[in-house]
């Protein structure tokens, strides 16, 4: 154990500051991949500090925790992770930010084993709160910051760190949403839409081609929105036009996508863009427009069965994914019946299910008729059986085609630019394109020989 450990937290203050000791710290990270780009950036600012960025597990001095709120579940696990760190080590100061932190200050500050409360907005200046607690510890005991989001207008500039674990790199391009569903806490947690300048967007793409990586995964809270507040006529697709010529970049992968933002003018000028993958993950949610009018989801059907039918035909090769809730309060047998019907007639390539979780402070959670548990579950099953039927058939269909896969850091896995897994024959270098041919499906994985 570090001697450190002997010391309080003042006194690691001034050994710290007077530089007889180099601060280790250990990162988790919970949930979207926002907060990993969010984690990205902090482990930046402590590395600009000379602090040691230790596995989380190792002894450390600091613990920081970014956590997720978007379910029960990511709620009830980002409690699990913040408990488990002080038992791991009773003398690690426990950092705890992210959406949690944001929407669930008052019940952390009442936990013994958290020291230090960031939240989202405060992030950026992770390392300096930190050092405000090591400074005031010997007069209190937990120190939180803050700030009421929904106040926040502007994008704050992010410290941008290099530090991705995949081949791919995650920028954040955007936070925040104003769509205000009613099953969903995260409007509470981050905030108005708020978008990353322009210039300072570009030039963070190049400065990630710059430091070797050849795919960059756009990623916000609602992408969708990118540029609407920053009134100077740049959204997303012109952000993508100008990444598009950026020398190096070889792929740009979009995250989730509102299936508004899908239209034929849309696609007619995306498609030109050569490095923009074909892969389209879109919020459908239900398949149902009673339950879709419930959940304050601004399309019908209709309207998703025309984004689907143009986006094949504009990208025939194109993977067509979904988030499908089941369960949402005042669902229906027929209601559940119209979405796994609706489901079938669309034909999605992949499903990810989510059984409705209330979440206290949205309007879902005050409904009435809520689902019973165990309906929700049987309802997830169905689907999750369609889901795994429409990827195998879909994943079939492309024996004997050839593709280019970019390596992962294991060597032997790879993906298509349409975001399909592919395992290699052999081991080849990472971040690196092979040519192969697909041979075989196995486990919903593609199987691939390497020219």
């Amino acid at each position: 154990m570090s001697s450190l450990y002997l010391f309080d937290n003042f006194l690691i203050y001034s050994i710290i500051s007077k530089g007889w000791w180099t601060m280790k710290i250990s990162f988790y990270t919970l949930g979207c991949k926002v907060n990993q780009y969010e984690t990205n950036s902090m482990i930046e600012q402590c590395r600009r500090k000379e602090w040691n960025i230790v596995d989380f597990g190792e002894f450390a001095d600091i613990s920081i925790i970014n956590t997720c709120t978007v379910t029960n579940m990511s709620d009830r696990k980002s409690r699990q992770i913040i408990s488990k760190a002080k038992k791991m080590n009773s003398n690690c100061i426990i950092v705890v930010t992210g959406c949690l932190a944001q929407t669930a200050k008052e019940s952390l500050e009442k936990l013994e084993n958290i020291d230090l409360i960031i939240g989202n907005e405060e992030k950026k200046n992770a390392t300096k709160y930190i050092d405000e607690y090591l400074n005031k510890s010997k007069q209190v005991k937990k120190l939180s910051f803050v700030e009421d989001i929904k106040y926040v207008k502007e994008y704050s500039k992010d410290e941008i760190g290099m530090v991705y674990e995949k081949t791919r790199a995650v920028m954040k391009i955007q936070d925040g949403c104003n769509n205000f569903c009613t099953y969903c806490i995260i409007p509470y947690a981050r905030g108005r839409i708020r978008s990353k300048n322009f210039d300072d967007a570009i030039n963070e793409a190049k400065k990630i081609v710059e430091n070797g990586y050849k795919e960059i995964v756009l990623t916000g809270i609602h992408i969708c929105s990118y540029g609407v507040d920053l009134n100077n006529n740049l959204y997303l697709i012109d952000l993508l036009e100008k990444m598009n010529s950026i020398e190096g970049l070889k792929r740009i992968r979009l995250s989730s996508l509102e299936p508004n933002i899908i239209t034929e003018e849309f696609l007619s000028r995306l498609v030109k863009l050569d490095k923009v993958c074909p892969h389209f993950h879109l919020s459908l949610q239900s398949g149902c427009n009673d339950t879709l009018k419930r959940m304050n989801r601004k399309y019908l059907t209709k309207d998703i069965e025309h984004i689907v039918d143009i986006i094949r035909k504009t990208y025939p090769d194109s993977n067509i994914t979904t988030d499908i809730i089941v369960g949402f309060p005042g669902e229906t047998d027929e209601d559940f019946n119209i979405t796994k019907e609706f489901l079938d007639k669309i034909y999605l390539n992949k499903m990810h299910v989510f059984q409705y979780s209330k979440r206290k402070g949205t309007l879902a959670a005050q409904m009435i008729n809520q689902v019973d548990e165990n309906v929700k579950h049987e309802r997830s099953r169905v689907l999750i059986d369609i889901s795994d039927k429409n990827e195998k058939k879909n994943l079939e269909k492309y024996i004997g085609r050839k593709f280019e896969i970019l390596i992962e850091n294991s060597g032997i896995i790879g993906f298509t630019d349409n975001y399909l897994k592919v395992q290699l024959d052999k081991k080849y270098t990472p971040n690196t394109f092979v040519n192969c041919e697909i041979e075989a499906v196995n486990d919903n994985i593609l199987i691939g020989k390497g020219e």
